[in-house]
């Protein structure tokens, strides 16, 4: 009788590339989600509006104290990820922004939609940093990580624009409280799934930078009200001026924290790379460009060619396919170009974008004179996006992954709020004449992108996707 060999049955081949696609699956979704509430509510804003009794100073809030809330706790939101646990902060965010999403869709009243939004802002802040940093812990330097933020930046980006048209959808056909409530189910689907295909990445040993985490809070906080604020009331409005001299003090006091502290929540090391700093800065600037133009396109879908929320949201559906194009197809280009290339180029059709857009007037054909714009946006956004995602992570230790994908998810929001406020501030300068005021709104995006094309050409240096301009970093002690 022949012996026989007891073995255990090997691994399938693909089971770790299964594996690292249902974390992925639930990463994007993550993302996805959050990314669809930042625009949901814009086409449903007037029906919002007669339901509640907002005025129309109050109603911008509804919008406001998600990015407020959510910008100024960006930071916070990785490094709390880095020291707590990014799986656990990642599942308790998408847990407090499911139960805002109820509190949101069964609002009474003005108040009470606008305190719900700001706890979606506090989960959004704890899911957005830790999503990106769960991909930079979980798939490896260069062309798997590179796939990875591809899909990642495809489906944000389209959660963007999606959420318009979710938005008109659910406004139109349902009622305006769908909006919110249909987070529930996905909500409720990724904690399930969290648990069980995450990775739990270490901890990062150490005490919590307590002093930094209240500065940069208050700091960013005081920011981001403040350009908010100058959208509203102007840039010599008391209150615009003390809550950006708070906000530049505070962050003056951060910054000296950090450069002080063993354990800051953003430590300045990250800084030293040349390619992640000027990706940072083009993080603020591109959508600076483009979070206005949104803003101001479906203020003139819905206002100057008299779209219903629906059709203002299917119209934004051409540039979430060029995007969503874009992206899938910049990981086999990367490699051989490295990511200033990709940047200028994307940061350029922008500009076209702008300028196509500054020509647009009540009698503007949508086929010929802002579908090309929306292609162009959508090229040159997904051509920016993922390639700046590559820039800041590329060299960053495991353990300063959420302080690095923080910084880039507060300057990209901080770079919106900043931009819209002073597209709306050159708008305001053609009083009486709406459509004066969008030309004006569209060049001083075009100075953004001005400004972000010579950064990406004469700022970013060449290395190849990948590959560190920097030198190894040491490993993080165990705990």
């Amino acid at each position: 009788m022949s012996q026989r060999t007891l073995q255990r049955p090997a691994a399938p081949a693909g089971s770790d590339d299964r594996r690292l696609g249902l974390a992925l699956v639930v990463i994007v979704a993550c993302y996805a989600m959050v990314g669809i509430d930042a625009t949901v509510v814009n086409v449903a804003l007037p029906t919002i509006q007669d339901a509640l009794d907002f005025s129309p100073t109050s109603l911008s809030w509804v919008f406001n104290a998600y990015t407020l809330t959510s910008g100024g706790l960006f930071l916070l939101g990785g490094r709390m990820g880095d020291v707590l646990g990014r799986r656990r902060v990642l599942m308790t965010g998408v847990a407090v922004f499911t139960l805002a999403s109820v509190l949101a869709g069964l609002a009474g009243s003005g108040p009470w939609l606008i305190a719900a939004r700001a706890l979606q802002g506090a989960g959004a802040a704890m899911v957005t940093p830790n999503s990106l940093a769960m991909i930079a812990t979980t798939f490896p330097e260069g062309p798997a990580r590179n796939r990875a933020l591809s899909i990642y930046s495809a489906f944000g980006g389209a959660g963007l624009s999606l959420g318009l048209l979710l938005g008109g959808v659910l406004t139109d056909v349902a009622d305006w409280r769908w909006i919110f409530y249909v987070n529930v189910p996905l909500g409720i689907a990724i904690v399930a799934a969290a648990g069980r295909v995450l990775p739990r990445p270490a901890r990062l040993p150490g005490r919590f930078d307590a002093p930094g985490a209240v500065l940069s809070t208050a700091g960013l906080t005081s920011g981001v009200y403040g350009f908010i604020r100058a959208a509203e009331q102007g840039w010599s409005d008391a209150g615009t001026v003390a809550a950006l001299v708070a906000g530049v003090v505070l962050l003056a006091g951060f910054a000296v924290n950090e450069a002080r502290h063993t354990h800051a929540v953003f430590p300045l090391r990250l800084l030293a790379s040349r390619n992640r700093a000027f990706a940072y800065t083009l993080a603020g600037l591109v959508p600076a460009t483009l979070f206005g133009t949104f803003f101001f396109l479906t203020e003139y879908f819905q206002d100057v060619l008299r779209y219903s929320p629906l059709r203002a949201g299917l119209a934004f559906l051409p540039m979430t396919l060029a995007m969503f194009a874009t992206v899938r197809t910049l990981p086999r280009v990367l490699p051989r170009t490295g990511v200033r290339p990709v940047i200028v180029v994307g940061a350029t059709l922008a500009l076209a974008a702008t300028a196509v857009l500054t020509r647009i007037d009540a009698g503007t054909v949508y086929l010929t004179g802002v579908l090309p714009a929306l292609l162009l946006i959508g090229l040159g956004a997904g051509m920016c996006f993922m390639p700046l995602n590559v820039a800041v992570l590329t060299g960053v230790p495991g353990r300063d992954s959420g302080a690095a994908t923080g910084m880039l998810q507060t300057l990209q929001w901080g770079g919106g709020s900043v931009g819209l406020a002073v597209l709306v501030t050159a708008s305001d300068t053609a009083a009486g004449d709406p459509l004066a005021g969008l030309t004006r709104a569209f060049v001083a995006a075009g100075a953004f992108a001005v400004v972000a094309v010579g950064i990406a050409a004469f700022g970013l240096t060449r290395p190849r996707a990948g590959v560190a301009d920097e030198p190894a970093p040491v490993p993080a002690r165990a705990a």
